[in-house]
Formats: C-alpha cells, sequence, structure tokens
C-alpha cells in the first residue's frame, strides 16, 4: 500500500513509514537529548528563538543554555506563540535554533542566515549537504561554519505515537556562526547523549 504522506506538499519523506499530522505538516518533536548534543558542544550568549517549536520539546532545553528563549510556530501545538511564519518573518536573534519542517529546509536556511545575529542552528538530515541546487544556492554563498554529525540514530516519533524501532537516517547540527572564519568544520558529536538525556 502506497504512503499517502510520501509526497505530502510536494516535499519527499525520508522514509515512508511517517504520517501526517492532522494540527499542520510534518510535526514530530525532537528529543531531548538531541537538543543537549548541541548545547554540549556549542556556546550560545545572548538572547535564542526557537522558531518552529513545535509543542515546546527543543525550547525546554535551550532555556537551560541561554537567558532568554523566544518560541514561536506556525500552528497552534499548545506552546510557545502561533501563527508565526518564519519563512515571511523580519524579527532578528542573536541566536536562532530549531528542527525545521522538512519541506521548508532551504527557505529556513535563506531567512536564518539573515536573521540571526550571532548563531543560526538547524538539525537536518545529513543528505541535506547533498544536491547541485544547494551547492549553488547555500553551500557557496552562506556555508555553514561547522557540521555536527550524530553517532547515534536519532528517532522522530509524531506526538502520541507508541515508540518502538530505531531510526535509519542520519542527522547533524548545522551551525552557521557569524563570528567563525571562513570554511565549514565537520566534527562529530561522541556517542552517549542518547543514553544521558532521554
Amino acid at each position: 500500500m502506497t504512503d499517502a504522506t510520501y509526497n505530502l506538499n510536494g516535499g519527499f519523506k525520508p522514509t515512508t513509514k511517517r504520517s501526517a499530522d492532522l494540527d499542520g505538516p510534518d510535526f514530530f518533536p525532537t528529543p531531548r537529548w538531541a537538543t543537549f548534543a548541541l548545547i554540549d558542544n556549542e556556546k550560545f550568549t545572548g538572547s535564542t528563538w526557537e522558531c518552529a517549536c513545535g509543542d515546546g520539546a527543543m525550547s525546554g532545553v535551550l532555556e537551560q543554555a541561554t537567558p532568554r528563549v523566544l518560541s514561536t510556530d506556525l500552528y497552534a501545538r499548545g506552546f510557545g506563540e502561533a501563527g508565526h511564519d518564519f519563512l515571511k518573518a523580519a524579527r532578528k536573534s542573536d541566536n536562532i535554533i530549531t528542527n525545521p519542517p522538512y519541506n521548508c529546509a532551504e527557505g529556513f536556511v535563506a531567512n536564518g542566515a539573515k536573521l540571526a545575529n550571532r548563531k543560526f542552528a538547524l538539525l537536518l538530515r545529513l543528505a541535506f549537504l547533498e544536491g547541485a541546487n544547494r551547492a549553488n544556492t547555500i553551500f557557496s554563498r552562506i556555508p555553514p561554519a561547522r557540521v555536527w554529525v550524530f553517532s547515534e540514530r536519532i528517532t522522530f516519533y509524531m506526538k502520541g505515537a507508541n515508540k518502538a524501532g530505531s531510526g535509519t537516517t542520519a542527522y547533524a547540527w548545522f551551525v552557521w556562526d557569524k563570528d567563525a572564519p571562513s570554511g565549514t568544520e565537520l566534527k562529530w558529536l561522541k556517542p552517549g547523549y542518547k543514553a544521558r538525556y532521554s
């Protein structure tokens, strides 16, 4: 049987096992340990904006790392301010950190690079590094300062779903740092975050 969400909103999903979220497309909360992996390896000073906050899973961790966290989302999911479309936003913040909707990742990069004063971090599939279009429109113009590759696989579940099995897709934190020298560093996150922070 064909998965009706495989080409949801014109964007292909990394696996046919995903199913749609009736409160808005592409909502798979980020496991806490994946955000701890970022804040243990990157220092953030000043304000932070979580611009696709969902149910607040990432925001709760970010509040332990930065003094002020603003949480917004396009959809009302019971946390933060709803009705904010990041792709049309003009608000600036010292840092912007999020796990963007799969179908909008390139747009998030383009706008986030303009709106973050210091650092901009996106949790993306490692395969985001591939593709001629991204090579020409993103990586040749605004390459990230660092790419932190997860040694452990992240499994994303829909809110309320039974948690079983493991992920099959490799992920990384892509960090744009306006104070970093030019060029991109490839780094690996040490194993153990899943056990320590789950």
